[in-house]
């Protein structure tokens, strides 16, 4: 596989082993896939499959025992700590299941943090929370706190600290895992306008209804390896 084919993810036969006592975990062992620039892609799996470890590795938060991931034809093998950090401020956005809210700080204020540890210019950042805070349709709650927002809301709240930074590629963690099913589904359909205005989506999910309904290809892992992967026709 040529890493440089405009892929915005690649990974290439990539294994992320631990050891546990006497034995060797394969968390992820020998997975090899492209998730083009634009895709909304669904990475499915029952719990222990290996899709949160696979998520950390392209998000750089963990290293691979061997193979290699590529962002945008880069390998983040190749990259230093500083370089890296860059990677997860401006290529990668991150979302979780859990919203990672600071509850003393308002919505506007959570959402200004990661252009703050990206030392953006005070001037910016006003404007570039704005414009984060009405792409996830909550302009009129930026002055209220975490406590005072619903649980959809609040993932409104993660969606637009992790957009922004203006990334690439947003990884997506069980995004609806805390939410019931209406609010999920309002979720899911923000994540798609999200998409079609051009950013590449990557969502882990055991949801297989869901992913099917909203992504455009599924990819199912199983005991560390990748199992299938179809697009939805």
């Amino acid at each position: 596989m040529d890493a440089n084919n405009g892929a915005a993810v690649r990974a290439e036969h990539v294994a992320k082993h631990y050891r546990m006592g006497e034995t060797i975990v394969r968390a992820v062992d020998d997975v090899s896939i492209g998730v083009q620039p634009g895709e909304f892609v669904a990475l499915l799996g029952s719990s222990g499959s290996g899709k949160s470890t696979m998520m950390n590795l392209i998000a750089g938060l963990d290293r691979p025992t061997a193979g290699a991931i590529y962002a945008h034809g880069k390998n983040l093998a190749e990259m230093d700590s500083a370089e890296l950090a860059k990677h997860r401020s401006h290529t990668i956005g991150m979302v979780f299941q859990a919203f990672n809210l600071l509850p003393r700080m308002t919505l506007a204020e959570n959402v200004e943090l990661p252009l703050r540890l990206a030392e953006v210019d005070r001037a910016e950042r006003g404007a570039r929370v704005m414009e984060a805070i009405k792409r996830v349709h909550l302009a009129e709650r930026a002055n209220h706190r975490p406590t005072e927002l619903s649980g959809g809301e609040q993932q409104r709240v993660a969606l637009a600290r992790a957009l922004v930074n203006k990334p690439t590629i947003l990884l997506a963690d069980e995004p609806t895992g805390n939410l019931d099913s209406k609010t999920g589904d309002e979720i899911m359909a923000l994540l798609t306008e999200i998409n079609q205005s051009g950013v590449t989506i990557l969502m882990v999910t055991h949801e297989q209804q869901r992913a099917e309904k909203y992504a455009r290809r599924s990819i199912v892992m199983k005991d560390g390896k990748v199992v299938s992967d179809g697009v939805r026709p």
